[in-house]
């Protein structure tokens, strides 16, 4: 049988939480749910990093950002570490990439065969590094007051996304050719700035939105790193319900918006000979908070931050299921390899996920997460398993969650008697996959390093 192509879609900041498929009540995403009825839905799957450029870079090499030395937004990934598209173009597949992937630096492919749409120029340049001081905030917080009807600022961009892609796809469909291929197709939507068009709006009307979560919740009642975390970003004084209510409903607008956009590269596969032999694999980067716990952006570990949409449709192997172990996007690098039946290389941090396409019980495995850019002084890392999470930060208490009991992470059971055994083989977990203080130096060493050749490029 022939080998299967591969279109991969992906979007930027999509909490999967924000979506019909994935049980949201309002939010309407009519494509990606017929893609999950079709194909396998993961509910706990996770980025490995939550900010863009460093979960990106995890996502394509199949480690962890810190084993690559990407800590933050303006760190590039060297040009000699390999991604899976080195090894599909290796093995025989043609690559192409459309639209954003956040690479830093002048390597604009980092493997790809070809680049039909470039990230924008404002995104791909060295940045100055993340200020890690009690004292460094931003200048304001433009990421949720920039919200309702207004000029999309990416809405040009991801439909020129669309448009490349479906010709690409087009003319795939259109060439008797039997080289297999994969596209990556990924959008900038649903991140904010948050204006959005009007159509979309009207579909959520803000009287009809539940308000967030805690979202008023005091700082003096939070973990000390969320207590930083919100400093930084502006967001440690609650919002008025009116702008709340309105940038929740840019944001569902924008989640349905990008919807629209995949509907159009599905619509492509399955009216022509491509439903056939495509698998089609919907994530995102990184999830958003949408104020809930009082936190807009990501760079947390709470689940709005870090848990992704992961959606599998493949015409050969899948049927409809919901798969609960726990997954990471360390792991899609690992199944595109197994997909293409191309050897996977030793060293990875993930592993296929194959098998669950398969019908097979997938095994739970522990997933981690570390974040080491603004808004947190130090390290910190996620470690979950099952349903509890341990979160560690480097000089500060830990947190421990029990999500069975506790979805919405409100009580921190680190520290209590009858958790200690969880707590310390969680830690111990970690550990065995990471030094978090040896890493916790390596990024300040390097942030430092990079600071101070930023300064002399400009």
């Amino acid at each position: 049988m022939q080998r299967p192509n591969i279109l991969l879609i992906m979007s930027d900041e999509h909490d999967p939480a924000v979506a019909g498929c994935y049980g949201h009540p309002l939010v309407q995403t009519p494509h990606l749910d017929r893609l999950a009825t079709g194909g396998v839905l993961f509910e706990n799957a996770y980025c490995n990093n939550p900010i863009c450029v460093p979960s990106r870079m995890s996502f394509l090499t199949g480690k962890y950002a810190s084993d690559v030395n990407v800590f933050d937004n303006g760190s590039p990934l060297a040009p000699d570490v390999p991604t899976f598209a080195h090894y599909l173009e290796a093995s025989g597949y043609e690559t192409a990439l459309c639209g954003r992937m956040h690479m830093i630096g002048p390597d604009r492919l980092h493997g790809f065969g070809r680049r039909l749409l470039d990230d924008k120029s404002d995104w791909v340049r060295f940045g100055k590094g993340p200020v890690r001081t009690p004292e460094a905030r931003r200048s304001s917080n433009s990421h949720v007051t920039e919200c309702g009807p207004g000029p999309p600022r990416w809405l040009e961009y991801d439909s020129t996304v669309t448009d490349l892609s479906q010709r690409f796809l087009r003319d795939k469909a259109n060439n008797t050719a039997n080289q297999p291929w994969c596209l990556v197709a990924s959008f900038m939507y649903p991140h904010f700035p948050l204006y959005a068009p009007q159509k979309y709006l009207d579909l959520y009307p803000p009287d009809r939105i539940d308000l967030p979560l805690l979202g008023d919740e005091l700082l003096e009642n939070q973990h000390p790193a969320i207590r930083q975390l919100r400093y930084f970003f502006h967001n440690d004084h609650p919002l008025p319900e009116e702008l709340t209510r309105t940038a929740l409903a840019s944001y569902f607008a924008l989640v349905t918006l990008t919807d629209e956009h995949i509907g159009r590269l599905l619509s492509a596969v399955d009216t022509s000979p491509l439903q056939e032999n495509t698998v089609v694999i919907y994530i995102s980067d990184h999830g958003e908070m949408a104020g809930q716990h009082g936190i807009w952006q990501k760079q947390c570990f709470y689940e709005s931050a870090v848990r992704v949409p992961l959606i599998v449709r493949s015409p050969h192997l899948s049927e409809s299921a919901r798969v609960n172990a726990n997954v990471s996007l360390v792991d899609i690098m690992p199944t595109l390899l197994d997909l293409a039946e191309t050897p996977v290389p030793e060293g990875l941090r993930g592993r296929s996920l194959l098998p669950s396409l398969r019908g097979e019980t997938l095994p739970d495995d522990l997933v981690v997460a570390e974040y080491h850019a603004q808004g947190m002084l130090s390290a910190g890392y996620m470690a979950k398993k099952g349903n509890l999470k341990y979160n560690h930060y480097v000089g500060l208490p830990p947190q421990l969650f029990d999500l069975a009991a506790d979805p919405n992470e409100f009580v921190n059971l680190a520290g209590h008697p009858g958790w200690a055994a969880a707590q310390s083989n969680l830690h111990q977990e970690l550990v065995a996959r990471l030094d978090p203080d040896e890493v916790d130096d390596r990024a300040k060493r390097n942030q430092q390093l990079e600071g101070m050749a930023r300064s002399y490029t400009h």
